[in-house]
């Protein structure tokens, strides 16, 4: 135990010339810290903040990268790290990833609790959103006849998740169906609800639709399922470390999300949670010693791992820590208003998107009457180096605009201007 304090101790020394929070310390000590987001309003007057936090990441110079719904950029200070645990592994893999590495995920496991605001034994680790959502699919005992509801804009590995398990199973797939984006919020709890029956065991409900980042009403759909005896599986992919909230405030029995995405962890980290007392009744996606305990650690049985890959996501967490939950999403949906605002009188223009901070944050969607959203993603990448998605899914076809923290207003200038460009011609 004394060696592996010692090697944790020189480790922490090595490590400590990349950690974000000490860089910032010492080359911005004019900002005080911890950060009082009540105290920064999130508007244009805020960037000398932002400039500083851009620093953080190494954002490339000539592309202007608005894809981050899909999957963001670790900081420097997660590469670095990420880099040495790679490297201090290679030396003698067994010692390292399995007596020292694999020790250390418990205090990543409370620090991800802390910012989930869940009980520690309650978190697993994984490698995505996909790997937890699909625990939970897989993972429940459901007969022949039992139904699910979920929607059409869900994301497309969880519905061919359940497809896969209505073919397998014999259950039975409800619909709902949505015009968005939507500001009715009993319009959006009726949807779902009005497909409930006796029949109805789960409800999947995606907190933030990825196709137009549409926010869903998650707790007033949770308890409606609950006053029928109904589980809720929420799917918290695009909504985590975007949207300041705690999770077991959202009411759902079942929760997973990527960390590769607003919180900027490595590629392929993820996160599942279980309400305690539902941990049990969940077989866990590959096979355990004890598939029917209460321990949470039991859906983390997936063999040789990135050790390197858990223990960077701790910078990650860093960064996210330092700017703060609630200050993150203000500037957020800042950045989403900023471009749409200077774009609403383009001629043909069309949001899919709402502007109220209720029902959106960080992602934006439009698109150009008669033209599809290929040819405008194309355009803005070819001509102007703007990196977006098309989005062409049910009744939504548009282009998909993902700023993040990094992002800097006048980036989001260039894209205006293009846009409007497109408009006039």
């Amino acid at each position: 135990m004394n060696n592996r304090r010692s090697f944790i101790r020189q480790t922490a020394a090595l490590l400590g010339s990349v950690a974000l929070h000490q860089n910032f310390a010492a080359a911005f000590p004019a900002f005080p810290q911890p950060f009082d987001p009540t105290t920064f309003p999130s508007d244009q007057s805020e960037d000398d903040f932002w400039r500083q936090i851009r620093l953080a990441y190494a954002a490339s110079p000539s592309i202007i990268n608005l894809n981050n719904g899909g999957v963001s950029p670790a900081p420097r200070a997660t590469m670095d790290a990420l880099d040495y645990y790679n490297r201090m592994c290679a030396e003698a893999p067994s010692y390292y990833m399995w007596r020292i590495l694999d020790q250390d995920r418990e205090p990543l496991r409370e620090n991800l609790a802390t910012i989930a605001g869940a009980a520690v034994d309650e978190i697993a680790i994984n490698r995505n959103a996909t790997e937890a959502l699909n625990s939970i699919v897989f993972g429940l005992d459901f007969k022949p006849g039992d139904e699910v509801v979920l929607s059409k804009y869900d994301y497309p590995n969880m519905i061919n998740a359940w497809k896969q398990r209505e073919k397998r199973d014999g259950i039975k797939l409800v619909w709902v169906d949505l015009d968005l984006p939507s500001e009715d919020e009993d319009y959006l709890v009726k949807a779902y609800t009005s497909k409930f029956t006796d029949k109805t065991k789960l409800v999947h409900v995606t907190h933030i639709i990825n196709w137009n980042g549409q926010i869903l009403p998650a707790r007033r759909l949770a308890d409606a399922a609950h006053e029928r005896g109904i589980e809720v599986l929420l799917d918290g992919a695009h909504s985590f470390a975007v949207l300041d909230y705690k999770i077991p405030d959202l009411g759902c029995d079942y929760f997973g999300t990527s960390l590769h995405k607003f919180l900027c962890g490595p590629f392929g980290t993820g996160m599942l949670w279980i309400r305690k007392d539902k941990i049990e009744r969940v077989w866990p996606l590959l096979s355990n010693n004890e598939p029917n305990s209460g321990d949470i650690r039991k859906f983390e049985s997936l063999g040789t791992r990135s050790f390197p890959i858990e223990m960077a996501l701790g910078y990650s967490i860093d960064l996210h820590n330092l700017i703060g939950g609630e200050r993150k999403q203000k500037r957020l949906h800042y950045l989403k208003n900023y471009w749409m605002s200077r774009v609403r009188d383009v001629p043909g223009i069309k949001f899919y998107t709402s502007p109220n901070p209720k029902w959106s944050c960080a992602i934006g969607n439009f698109g150009f009457e008669g033209k599809k959203p290929v040819e405008i993603a194309d355009k803005l990448f070819n001509q102007y180096k703007i990196h977006t998605v098309a989005i062409d899914w049910e009744k939504i076809s548009g282009v998909r605009v993902t700023p993040n923290v990094y992002t800097l207003t006048e980036e989001l200038d260039k894209l205006v201007k293009a846009i409007r460009a497109m408009g006039a011609g």
